[in-house]
């Protein structure tokens, strides 16, 4: 923790020196996130109550419910971003997130305070929708998104690869070099973050909070359902590099500058070993091995032997493609994983339109509905183990998903974007796939401010 206010300090610092040079410039953003949820009601009998202490007075069999049933009005998030560039080599940003209501797990007990990014770069750093045009090189060192993790998903909702494998930001530093037009190698060593498991919609779900800690009292009730949840890769509890991740990444970039078309195909891996537990904010459970050794820390060594699971490497390899062409965006990732000799595979592909509109009228110059967007994600997951249910806190870990994802985003004005979007979910269990969907309407707004060299508004 001691890095992570280090860091900190010396970010708020940096940005706040931006007239200290005469080419400096920064943007500063609020962005603003109400959502209109309507969650499908789903409850499945687990095979063996877990744990017995969970059940209501008579019951002999627990059950797995939706997070948040029915339909719901809420502000999810509000963002304070700050973006400073001191030259066309030197540029920080720090991100931090209010509410964040739908990256809270578990969801009622959670930080709803988050310092989502902050970090600092140096060099000839190239997006991954930017072709190349020569050779640099450059290093980020902060807390900021994987290498390999879609950064313009065309909609609130994640895929099931997005939410398992890259949903949230690693900390410490990632060098990499473009070389020529066309070639480009990254490497980060990075904190790792913790193992732990969530609800594939909008909520996490209420897993181990204290409202449903056994140690209060027979048949705890928490505040929300259990949702039907996956392991994936949590947010970061702390920056300690007990035991690090490293990760590489190798590439090929085909496009035209001017015209914005890129073509970019990457391939990665990632390695590190479990902890043996991680603290997680708001829940008794703990992460990585803690995990998957049935919470044994928390409820005691009866619930050993919950997975099969053997050593504590945690591996994986994947593939991706962007395409930016003209009008349309697509995005493909597959990936290939072992967590402790748990093996789990998987896709996704996303698609998106932008339709130019008519012009509808503007107001103080600016245009009423410029465009629309529609898009379609379809993701595969299938994992290639099992577990007992009665030593494991979510038997749908090992469940095999599939999950497709409709989105329309509609540009109302500079800065006001709409989205509708509606999530088909369906995992396979007993051998009948079940299905929990969840429709979504979403208002974003945006308000920028800049200064210096970049004093011109961006919306």
């Amino acid at each position: 923790m001691a890095f992570m206010r280090f860091l900190i300090t010396a970010l708020a610092c940096s940005l706040m020196s931006f007239g200290a040079l005469a080419q400096s410039g920064g943007t500063f953003t609020l962005e603003t996130r109400a959502n209109y949820r309507d969650s499908d009601s789903a409850s499945f009998t687990l095979p063996f109550p877990f744990p017995p202490d969970f059940l209501p007075p008579g019951a002999d069999q627990g059950t797995v419910d939706t997070v948040d049933p029915g339909s719901h009005g809420e502000v999810s998030r509000i963002s304070l971003i700050l973006n400073q560039r001191w030259s066309a080599k030197s540029q920080a940003k720090v991100k931090l997130d209010t509410i964040d209501k739908y990256d809270r797990n578990p969801t009622s007990d959670d930080n709803k305070i988050d310092l989502d990014e902050a970090w600092f770069l140096y060099g000839d750093f190239v997006a991954e929708d930017s072709a190349q045009t020569g050779s640099g090189w450059y290093v980020k060192l902060g807390k900021f998104a994987k290498f390999e993790r879609q950064n313009d998903r065309r909609s609130e909702s994640y895929g099931l690869l997005s939410t398992a494998f890259n949903r949230f930001e690693d900390a410490g530093f990632e060098l990499g070099a473009q070389i020529g037009n066309h070639f480009y190698v990254k490497g980060a060593f990075t904190v790792g973050n913790p193992l732990f498991f969530r609800d594939v919609n909008a909520l996490a779900g209420d897993n181990g909070t204290d409202a449903g800690n056994p140690a209060n009292g027979a048949n705890p009730q928490p505040e929300l359902g259990s949702g039907f949840p996956l392991l994936y890769d949590a947010d970061l509890e702390d920056w300690d590099f007990d035991e690090p991740e490293t990760g590489i990444a190798v590439g090929l970039k085909f496009g035209n500058q001017v015209a914005g078309n890129v073509v970019n195909l990457m391939a990665f891996a990632y390695n590190r070993d479990l902890r043996d537990t991680v603290d997680m904010t708001g829940s008794f459970y703990g992460g990585d091995l803690d995990l998957l050794n049935g919470v044994t820390n928390e409820l005691g060594p009866v619930f050993e032997g919950a997975l099969p699971f053997s050593g504590r490497k945690k591996e994986e390899f994947g593939v991706n493609l962007w395409v930016y062409w003209g009008q349309f965006t697509g995005f493909a990732q597959y990936v290939d994983q072992e967590i402790a000799a748990l093996p789990r595979d998987g896709y996704e592909v996303e698609a998106a339109y932008t339709i130019e509109l008519p012009l509808m009228g503007a107001i103080a110059g600016k245009p009423i509905l410029p465009w629309l967007r529609p898009a379609l994600r379809y993701s595969d997951l299938e994992n290639d183990f099992s577990g007992n249910g009665g030593l494991f806190p979510a038997v749908t870990i090992w469940w095999d998903w599939r999950k497709t994802d409709y989105a329309l985003n509609a540009l109302l004005y500079p800065g006001v974007l709409l989205t509708v979007e509606m999530s088909k979910n369906e995992f396979l269990r007993n051998g009948v796939w079940e299905s929990a969907d969840e429709t979504m309407i979403s208002l974003g707004w945006k308000f920028n401010r800049s200064w210096g060299a970049d004093a011109a508004p961006r919306n």
